[in-house]
């Protein structure tokens, strides 16, 4: 893949084109980048496959110079110091991220994923660029989540339950559609868990907003607003009860 780098440090820009000379053979670097300005015309001038991009930058940040690009027909991999709100932002828009310092086998990981797909879809741009630009930090009402060769956007509260199938999870929306997702339920639970998620079954993570009924006995389950019945891990129940109070 023919790559650019754009980070304001150098130093940044150094190490990380040295682990993809050392560790990431399939890429080509065009050119290391450390002002947005210079970014900007190597992107036009140079037509890259995969970008390399940090956010925060003094005089156009990263957003700002995608704008300037327009259309974005390549790859782009953000690098970013770590926040624990610019993690869960890059989560809900499922693109893909690299903390600084760049840990090798994510960063081989990142460019593996970066080889099956043309171009970044500019609505996980959107997405991400929504929290980022919001006061208050809030999550957002969407999410973007992994689906075969591109991107699915859902609506948060339209989804009923997901369930764990192997390294995938399926997700249940309110219009009996599904989606079989590349991501694992424990991603999606750290992603939900702060939006009135809960899992409550190794197989199961329910949005508490869509139960219908509780039923006790032997083995107690959800009945959710589909009619989809959940059972209820023992060690879980504790935290239905937390949430709700009437169990």
């Amino acid at each position: 893949m023919r790559t650019i780098i754009i980070d304001d440090e150098l130093d940044n820009v150094k190490l990380l084109a040295l682990q993809l000379k050392l560790y990431c053979p399939q890429v080509q670097i065009l050119a290391e980048c450390t002002q947005s300005k210079e970014g900007l015309l190597k992107i036009k001038e140079l037509a890259p496959d995969l970008v390399f991009l940090d956010i925060e930058m003094p005089i156009m940040n990263g957003f700002e110079l995608l704008e300037a690009v327009g259309h974005l027909n390549f790859q782009l991999i953000f690098v970013t110091a770590y926040d624990q709100f610019a993690v869960k932002a890059f989560k809900y828009s499922a693109l893909d991220y690299l903390l600084k310092p760049i840990d090798t086998r994510e960063l081989q990981a990142a460019v593996s994923k970066a080889m099956l797909s043309s171009q970044t879809d500019e609505r996980q741009l959107h997405l991400l660029k929504q929290q980022f630009d919001t006061n208050e930090h809030k999550l957002p009402d969407k999410i973007a989540l992994p689906y075969q060769n591109g991107v699915i956007f859902t609506e948060i509260n339209k989804v009923i339950y997901c369930e764990a199938d192997n390294n995938y999870t399926r997700i249940f929306l309110q219009d009996g559609t599904q989606y079989l997702v590349s991501k694992t339920l424990k991603s999606i639970q750290d992603i939900l868990e702060e939006r009135n998620f809960l899992r409550v079954h190794r197989q199961y993570l329910i949005n508490l907003d869509q139960i219908a009924r509780y039923v006790k006995g032997e083995k107690n389950y959800l009945i959710m607003s589909d009619g989809k019945n959940i059972a209820v891990a023992r060690s879980q129940k504790e935290k239905l009860v937390e949430r709700f109070g009437w169990l």
